[in-house]
């Protein structure tokens, strides 16, 4: 994972596209309006069925169509590149899918939420508990957010110091001071944030305080990338955490403790547990991934094909199959029967595949770009078929609820920063039947 490129650089690109000059290079109307005194307002499903556009921007007050912007933001957007050109030689073994599809509806867009980045490369920043509860990070402080109240209420308040309330051998009770949390987990009650120097800080959400804090290394490399929260065989709460120093650690949060630690030649950016808990899909600074042993982290099979580094893995619930994304702007789906190659490679418009997510009964896949673009797969139909979800602005996590119900799209931008809903259509036919 790169340092130098920061998240802010992104963000002076977008702001000063957006409001600062216009798409074709003569001057701009964008400045006579007055976005920092604009009230914030929710779009309804009501409202944006009526034609009001889904995150509230003005197009009728700037000097430039939606139309107009989008083409200029396909031609001008920056994908970040570790490895040069990677985004044009991944293009020819992509299947071509169908688009215009419609799995979830547009149900509301929070724009009292606040969802922000911390790294550009590290978009794991929104989980849904239920088709109702969200977590989010804003800047130094962790949501929740229901959106059946449409309440938002702060978490954890890492912008000071936090500590642990409950003793356990080897946490840090000496705590952390003004944590930047680089990424996030929240599964059922147990939330787990990771930090910028390796921090890992544990909080049960169904009891007050902090249960847990860990410092994964000392290395001046020491971001932690991204954590997966899971349960173990026996029922008992682990997570993985994988970090920025090639270490890949297992953590019992029954016991408390370390129970793994794996190293690889390379920062591992994530790592997804396939659902009979035997395999470990490890992807990183390396074009290719690896699928290793759970329990001794020996390594299985390489995974070939991408062309640059991969920042999100995740596996199908059938555990047969799983899916890997990567700055070359594609998305391999691949069968763990044959790992020889690849069975399907997904294009993205713009950018890396920065976060990808299954639906509970595996009959969606969302795969998230670094902005504008959210791709949700049909996968019982060989992910042929798609919906694109189309907005503007850098995406700072996507999550799909337990249930399938719902799918919540973590929006960041200074003016338009927001929590995006859509909820799954239902196909009701059958009740015909009964008329």
């Amino acid at each position: 994972m790169a340092d130098e490129y920061e998240i802010d650089d992104v963000d002076d690109d977008i702001d000063d596209e957006f409001r600062g000059r216009d798409m074709d290079g003569s001057g701009s109307d964008t400045d006579d309006y007055d976005y920092s005194n604009s009230k914030a307002t929710d779009t309804s499903a009501a409202e944006a069925r009526a034609g009001k556009d889904i995150q509230g921007i003005p197009w009728d007050r700037l000097s430039i169509t939606r139309e107009k912007y989008r083409q200029t933001r396909l031609e001008q957007y920056k994908n970040y590149e570790n490895i040069p050109n990677s985004g044009e030689g991944s293009g020819k073994d992509c299947i071509n899918t169908k688009k215009g599809c419609n799995y979830y509806e547009f149900r509301r867009n929070a724009r009292s939420v606040k969802s922000t980045i911390l790294h550009f490369q590290l978009r794991n920043l929104v989980w849904a508990t239920t088709k109702h509860d969200v977590y989010l990070m804003s800047h130094f402080s962790i949501n929740h957010w229901s959106s059946l109240t449409s309440t938002r209420t702060e978490v954890l308040d890492v912008s000071g110091h936090v500590a642990p309330s409950e003793k356990h051998p080897g946490s840090l009770l000496e705590g952390f001071t003004q944590t930047q949390v680089s990424t996030l987990s929240v599964k059922d009650k147990l939330l787990v944030a990771g930090g910028f120097q390796g921090e890992l800080i544990c909080k049960h959400l169904d009891r007050p305080g902090i249960s847990y804090c860990s410092k994964t290394t000392y290395d001046d490399n020491a971001i932690t990338n991204a954590v997966e929260i899971y349960s173990s065989p026996s029922g008992a709460v682990h997570f993985t955490a994988s970090n920025n120093d090639c270490g890949v650690r297992e953590f019992d949060m029954e016991k408390f403790q370390l129970n793994k630690h794996f190293r690889f030649p390379w920062p591992v950016n994530h790592t997804s547990l396939s659902p009979d808990g035997r395999l470990l899909v490890i992807v990183g600074d390396n074009p290719d991934g690896l699928v290793v042993d759970s329990q001794t982290g020996k390594t299985v099979v390489p995974l070939c094909g991408h062309l640059d580094f991969s920042f999100a893995s995740a596996w199908h619930p059938d555990g047969v199959s799983f899916a890997t994304g990567n700055q070359d702007k594609t998305c391999r789906i691949w069968d763990a029967r044959n790992l020889s190659k690849s069975v399907a490679v997904l294009k993205g418009n713009l950018g890396a595949i920065r976060s990808i997510r299954y639906t509970s009964d595996g009959r969606y896949m969302a795969m998230a770009e670094p902005a504008d673009f959210v791709h949700v797969y049909d996968v019982k139909n060989g992910y042929e078929m798609e919906q694109e979800v189309d907005f503007f602005g850098e995406i700072s996590g996507i999550s799909f609820s337990p249930d399938t119900e719902a799918l919540f799209v973590g929006v960041w931008d200074r003016t338009y920063g927001s929590l995006l809903e859509y909820g799954r259509r239902q196909n009701y036919a059958y009740l015909d039947s009964l008329i």
